[in-house]
């Protein structure tokens, strides 16, 4: 094979591999999941815990959304929540709570 026709090849490929990427929410989950990685030594495994610390698994995107910036405000009461919360950005907020709502 002639040496253009591999670099033609070699180009289509790449320009196919960037036409390839994941959605946006995929790549969201994925920092969702890292982002709530710290979240899982209170609440539990993908937020189910069985404790006194409330289950935040499956709850709605924008019951978490909303008692996330709460907390951050101040608005919504706690010991800790408020700390973890104002380390987050809205954007960031939004990955987390959309993390847990997918989890059963």
């Amino acid at each position: 094979m002639p040496k253009a026709n591999r670099l033609l090849i070699l180009i289509l490929a790449a320009v196919a591999g960037l036409l390839l990427q994941p959605p946006v929410d995929a790549q969201d989950l994925t920092q969702g999941a890292m982002l709530s990685a710290s979240c899982e030594g209170c609440h539990g495994t993908n937020g189910a815990n069985s404790g006194s610390i409330p289950s935040i698994s499956g709850k709605t995107v924008d019951y978490l959304r909303e008692a996330l910036i709460a907390f951050r405000s101040g608005e919504r009461e706690a010991t800790v929540m408020g700390r973890h919360a104002k380390a987050y950005s809205d954007e960031e907020i939004e990955q987390i709570a959309r993390h847990f709502a997918k989890q059963q």
